[in-house]
């Protein structure tokens, strides 16, 4: 658990850099079977004025660029919030086959409450419809990931 509890804090670090940076407070990294960061991604939604650019999304556009599917195969994904539908369907696509997470979707919007653009579907569930296994661990650490959220949504 020590080596899981490590990559997700770095993640949730990676998202209060993305809120710093005037983006949503996302972050996502890629990491070896050994525990050693590969790629680091946040979001970018605000910066780059795309409303694709979560953290994952952003991670998987440039390790398929960097790394070869085998090495994405025996990689995780360690990420600050569970996977969004979108980014679900990236890092499937993505040849990612091991998620971790630490802010659960339920967590998340107790946080930010209704909005207009919630997609509520489990990364599990978004998983499970493929046509190879993805791992999904979490949540983890959820009151550390919630603490990057406070105070930028709603209040």
């Amino acid at each position: 658990m020590k080596i899981k509890e490590r990559l997700l804090r770095r993640a949730i670090e990676i998202a209060q850099n993305a809120r710093e940076h005037g983006n949503h407070p996302f972050g996502a990294l890629l990491a070896d079977e050994a525990g050693n960061i590969l790629l680091e991604a946040e979001n970018t939604v605000v910066t780059d004025s795309d409303c694709t650019a979560h953290a994952e999304l952003n991670l998987i556009r440039m390790a398929s660029k960097y790394f070869t599917v085998e090495t994405l195969i025996n990689s995780t994904l360690y990420t600050s919030t569970e996977p969004c539908p979108m980014c679900s369907g990236a890092i499937f696509w993505g040849d990612v086959r091991h998620v971790v997470y630490a802010l659960s979707e339920e967590g998340l919007y107790e946080i930010t409450g209704k909005t207009p653009y919630e997609l509520a579907l489990p990364c599990r569930e978004v998983f499970a419809h493929g046509t190879h296994p993805v791992e999904v661990e979490g949540p983890f650490l959820e009151e550390e990931a919630r603490q990057v959220h406070l105070g930028f949504w709603r209040e």
